[in-house]
Formats: structure tokens, sequence, C-alpha cells
């Protein structure tokens, strides 16, 4: 499974990763669905809801991502009322696109190898003497 790091430390990293492959719709939309869930205003969700849809969603859509039509659909139909939950099924289909795909990629790139030499070759200069 996705390493939970990538998630609380370093989402800055992968998705920069991701911009270099052109390929970052799908980080971009995980991590706007989990700002969606904290949305208490309703108004502001219906708002927020046509957002991802118009962004993410609805086909040709500037950054679409790769769900499948039942999904697409039942997101069209919860569009007039959204909910918090709105979102659910299509950010876990994005996960599972993340963790089987672009992120076993992103820990063999050249990207993720520098930069963990890097943060060990950090890490091991600045123990105390």
């Amino acid at each position: 499974s996705l390493t939970s790091e990538i998630f609380t430390d370093g989402p800055v990293i992968y998705k920069t990763y991701l911009e270099t492959e052109h390929s970052d719709e799908n980080i971009n939309f995980w991590l706007a669905c989990e700002a969606y869930k904290k949305i208490t205003s309703q108004r502001k969700r219906i708002l927020v809801a046509r957002k991802l849809f118009t962004n993410y969603i609805q086909p040709q859509a500037p950054n679409e991502i790769n769900i499948d039509s039942p999904v697409r659909k039942m997101i069209i139909r919860n569009l007039q009322e959204p909910t918090e939950s709105c979102f659910d099924e299509a950010q876990r289909i994005i996960y599972m696109h993340m963790e089987r795909d672009s992120y076993p990629r992103f820990l063999e790139s050249k990207f993720y190898q520098k930069l963990k030499h890097s943060l060990q070759t950090s890490s091991n200069n600045s123990t105390p003497n």
C-alpha cells in the first residue's frame, strides 16, 4: 500500500514528481477530495463539488481522471445535493491507480532516489557530536 509518510510528510514531493510526468491530476484530485470532506457549509460544499466535477470528472475535463462510467453517473446524480462522501468512490479508485501505477514508479525514479540519498546524507551530517 502507499506508504503513509508520502501523505503526511511528503505529498508535495510525490506531486512534484507527478508533475514531471504530466500525471499530477490523480494526486491533485485525491488531495482536493480530502479538503472537500472537511467542508461544513452546504453552500460551499455545492460550489466545491461543482468545481471538482468540472475540473476532474466531466468528460474532457482539463484534469480528467480515469474513473468508470457508473461512478461518473453516480457523482452527477449526487451533485444536486452533494454530501461529504459524494466523491469517496472516485477517490478510492484514484488511490488504487496511484498505488498500482505511479507510486511504484515514483519509488524507482531517479527523482526519489536522489531525494532519499540527500535526506540520508543530511540526517547523517546533523547527528550531535
